[in-house]
């Protein structure tokens, strides 16, 4: 593994990676909790700080810069103070933000209140989620397929982090589907649409999700096989790559054996936020030099290993990474 790894990485800074989807604002509000309420058995915390990190499609694609890869984002944010500071967050990780579509929209958001005693680590209490529940307005869909269209054709892999809200309708799935077809790689991360995307070049689902496109069960290795066989022909895709959390991952192929790789490090996480971004990014990313699946896999699988023992949304970079894979191979 040392010997593909190390010239793998050095090969990702030259890569082109377009990544597209539903970019989210993680907003972390961090206090001290002080007492109970009075008003009610809630505890009171007193604000300290906030933060707001790279989310949902716009944390794949940090990751894929922290990597040292060419990185575009295509997606749309709102004119509000969140959208705002996800540009700033694009503009440090040296992220092309120039297909990311201003709409008369609210940026999806995710808060976090994290609190503790004095001296204490500070923990999370509560999320609220916030963001569109009306479909995108036809104009922003129009651009956003333009935009797309623009990009792809310079990039070296499209990776697609659809969070379903709203980013990846028919315009912009017709765009992809013309591309794969014409031989582009693209990688598709998919909470709940992950069959329309059929004919894609990689789909990523995790166990819930392959259970739910196939209707089989995924409990055990052999479960899984079986399950992920029925997914590649259900999904007309070229590789299946499977999350498998304190399982692993399995690679399936076409025309190739399978894989199950273990999962590499500490079987227990301490934030799995944003791990699939980083797996999605660093697999996406690793395709784009020419990698092998079942390589491009197990690079990724040390870094999902690597961000689930890091608090909040976060990336990993290729220093450490490849400090990773020589301290264990």
């Amino acid at each position: 593994m040392i010997n593909r790894a190390t010239p793998l990485l050095a090969q990702i800074a030259k890569a082109k990676v377009l990544v597209v989807g539903d970019l989210v604002a993680d907003e972390y509000v961090f206090g001290q909790t002080e007492r109970v309420s009075r008003e009610a058995p809630v505890l009171v915390v007193r604000h300290e700080h906030d933060e707001v990190k790279l989310g949902g499609a716009a944390n794949a694609a940090a990751n894929a810069s922290a990597l040292g890869a060419q990185v575009t984002a295509v997606g749309v944010l709102g004119k509000d103070s969140r959208g705002q500071a996800l540009r700033r967050g694009f503009a440090q990780a040296s992220i092309d933000f120039s297909g990311v579509i201003s709409g008369s929209v609210q940026t999806e958001t995710k808060t976090r209140v994290l609190a503790g005693g004095a001296g204490t680590q500070r923990q999370q209490m509560l999320r609220v989620d916030r963001g569109n529940a009306t479909p995108l307005p036809a104009a922003v869909r129009t651009k956003l397929a333009q935009a797309l269209e623009r990009a792809i054709g310079s990039c070296d892999v499209v990776l697609v982090s659809d969070y379903g809200g709203g980013v990846l309708g028919d315009e912009t799935r017709d765009v992809l589907r013309q591309a794969w077809q014409a031989g582009k790689k693209v990688c598709v991360d998919s909470r709940y649409a992950l069959s329309a995307y059929y004919g894609a070049t990689v789909c990523k689902p995790n166990e819930p999700e392959l259970a739910a496109v196939t209707g089989l069960p995924v409990d055990t290795d052999a479960q899984l096989l079986v399950a992920g066989q029925e997914a590649l022909s259900t999904l007309a895709c070229e590789v299946l790559l499977v999350t498998r959390g304190r399982r692993g991952m399995a690679v399936l192929q076409k025309n190739a054996p399978h894989a199950l790789i273990p999962v590499w490090g500490p079987r227990d996480a301490l934030d799995v936020t944003g791990a699939g971004d980083t797996v999605n990014a660093v697999f996406a990313s690793a395709l784009a030099t020419g990698a092998k699946p079942v390589d491009a896999a197990r690079l990724a699988n040390v870094a999902g290993a690597l961000v689930v023992q890091k608090r909040g949304t976060a990336t990993v970079s290729a220093a450490e990474l490849k400090h990773a894979v020589e301290a264990t191979w």
